[in-house]
């Protein structure tokens, strides 16, 4: 497939900008369907509500990860291109690196650094590989995706709300240090102050709960009444014993109960009801790396029944999908 008015820069094929004052490329429609041998299903890394995302190869050699956006989005061509201009000039450690984009007809897709360790749900939900994850490891991987969102919620050019915060969103480099991947890029939406900061921190509890456990959130405790992940941390937690979330595949867990114990409170209290009782991105840093202070005792929590319902051949889950069923991303000035 050929692509009219492109060049060569460093390699790769790209198509002209008219507006070429920014530091995203703009990759044509035939380096990225030869990079990833026209998105072959070998090379598919993952999916989602915002679409597919493979592997690429790049002519130049360099690796990366094309997310092919679904069709169902409603957004312009022009709001496609200014959201990644600004979404490219984010810089921090724990964030995927987006290096380009490209549209071709009704086709927009994302691209960007390849991580070789996939994401992290690869990990922590698969028997045979959430032993690599020791409980350092998966307390740096927490504290990485904590201080990744706080640069989005705070330090970031433009203020960022995720609200599609999951463990498939985080991606792994190749020393399985935490790279939050960007949701699908969409219009702002004032929603009449439904999303905030702290819908990203009910989604973060998920997170971290899971990380902890090694358990899906979705996936029914069958107790009775059957409850979910959340809900199973909660009873555990009125019992007076926590410590029995935790993943048993982890070597010497007992050796961090403190910091276990703790991860597993600021998880509860991630997902009080009310979002004024939920702590900033900000204060859940301050609780994880300061162990000497005590920390809230956490209230009755919302969303710990699971009940699911069919839709066609998906299945959904109304009653915990506040944080992790949208599948856009919020920016706005600073």
């Amino acid at each position: 497939m050929e692509s009219e008015g492109t060049k060569t820069k460093g390699g790769d094929e790209i198509e002209e900008d008219d507006d070429p004052g920014h530091d995203l490329t703009i990759y044509s429609v035939h380096s990225i369907v030869t990079a990833t041998d026209n998105f072959s299903l070998r090379n598919k890394l993952g999916q989602g509500g915002f679409g597919h995302v493979y592997k690429g190869k790049l002519s130049g050699g360099r690796e990366v990860a094309v997310k092919k956006l679904s069709k169902r989005s409603d957004q312009g061509l022009v709001e496609f291109r200014n959201e990644p201009i600004l979404i490219a000039k984010l810089q921090h450690r724990n964030l995927v690196s987006l290096l380009g984009c490209c549209i071709h007809g009704e086709e927009k897709m994302l691209v960007y650094e390849y991580m070789p360790n996939k994401s992290l749900d690869f990990f922590v939900f698969d028997e045979s590989k959430r032993s690599l994850l020791c409980w350092n490891k998966r307390f740096i991987i927490i504290e990485g995706i904590a201080q990744g969102l706080l640069y989005l919620h705070k330090h970031s050019r433009v203020k960022i709300i995720h609200r599609d915060l999951k463990v498939g969103n985080i991606l792994l480099d190749e020393n399985l240090n935490p790279n939050i991947l960007e949701a699908n890029t969409n219009r702002p939406y004032a929603m009449n102050g439904t999303f905030s900061t702290k819908s990203d921190v009910f989604g973060f509890r998920i997170m971290l709960l899971e990380i902890v456990s090694g358990r899906k959130n979705y996936h029914l405790i069958q107790l009775d009444p059957a409850i979910n992940l959340v809900g199973y941390a909660w009873k555990l937690w009125k019992e007076g014993t926590p410590l029995l979330l935790m993943d048993p595949t982890m070597s010497n867990p007992h050796n961090y109960k403190d910091e276990i114990l703790r991860c597993i409170n600021i998880g509860l209290l991630c997902i009080e009801y009310n979002a004024s009782d939920r702590p900033s991105m900000s204060e859940v840093i301050s609780m994880l790396t300061n162990e000497v202070e005590p920390l809230p005792v956490p209230k009755q929590p919302g969303f710990t029944m699971t009940r699911t319902v069919s839709i066609g051949k998906e299945r959904r889950e109304p009653e915990n999908c506040s944080a992790n069923e949208v599948t856009m991303t919020s920016m706005s000035p600073r």
